[in-house]
């Protein structure tokens, strides 16, 4: 009988007015449970060791003990041993390039289908999906592939901002791109807003936080989510894969 998977999907780690996963915080608190081990994956930043910094002493705070995999001797190894993993915002095309040259995509994947719990935010996000091909970050350095973790069957858009009818930029928003990405692609496509995420366990796909998400269904119309609702049925749930 294959395990459960267990993924946490936040849009974004800061929230204005609010400090670094502070919105977050009771959220991956319940989600974590008994977990005590971290592992953080700083791929997405430059500075590796300034990101790891921030996130150790974030979940310090609430209790859990977090290396880096970029500062321990073995990183194949910290993942088999680790009770949960995060990756950190930043950068999708750095971080995916990381991964890909570091050999990780594969021991990681094993690891959250084997049952341990997964946190992505932002870019961390965004590579939990099939590919990356709906961030919006800028392609500063090129990975092999767009193909990413495939923990669940839809693609993430993070920070997801709704267009401004007032607004008299007249470049492409948000919905435009994710409608052109589905021109050519089949995939389903969550829009989190910042200050939402979803919880993937149980079979259910739960949007949290205080704001929505929008979802864009290949040859569909795009369909608004609220917080508390569970939208399995529109896009998949990672244990169907």
């Amino acid at each position: 009988m294959r395990a459960t998977s267990y993924i946490l999907l936040i849009s974004n780690s800061t929230v204005y007015g609010r400090g670094y996963l502070d919105h977050a915080e009771e959220q991956i608190r319940n989600f974590l449970g008994l977990a005590k081990s971290i592992l953080f994956f700083p791929f997405a930043l430059f500075d590796h060791d300034d990101y790891t910094a921030k996130a150790k002493a974030r979940f310090a705070a609430m209790g859990y003990a977090l290396e880096s995999a970029h500062a321990v001797r073995n990183a194949q190894k910290a993942i088999e041993e680790t009770d949960a993993i995060f990756i950190g915002g930043g950068n999708t095309f750095r971080l995916l390039k990381a991964l890909q040259d570091l050999d990780l995509l594969e021991p990681i994947r094993a690891k959250i289908k084997s049952g341990t719990p997964y946190i992505g935010s932002s870019a961390g996000s965004n590579v939990a999906g099939p590919t990356i091909k709906t961030t919006k970050d800028m392609p500063i350095v090129q990975p092999r592939s767009f193909d990413s973790l495939g923990l669940v069957p839809f693609q993430i858009s993070p920070h997801f901002q709704d267009p401004d009818p007032n607004s008299k930029h007249m470049g492409e928003t948000q919905e435009e791109r994710i409608l052109q990405f589905l021109e050519e692609n089949q995939t389903p496509v969550v829009g989190i807003r910042e200050g939402a995420w979803l919880l993937c366990e149980n079979g259910a796909v739960t949007l949290k936080g205080k704001a929505g998400a929008r979802i864009f269904r290949h040859g569909e119309n795009p369909v608004e989510a609220k917080p508390g609702d569970n939208i399995v049925d529109l896009i998949g749930g990672p244990d169907a894969i």
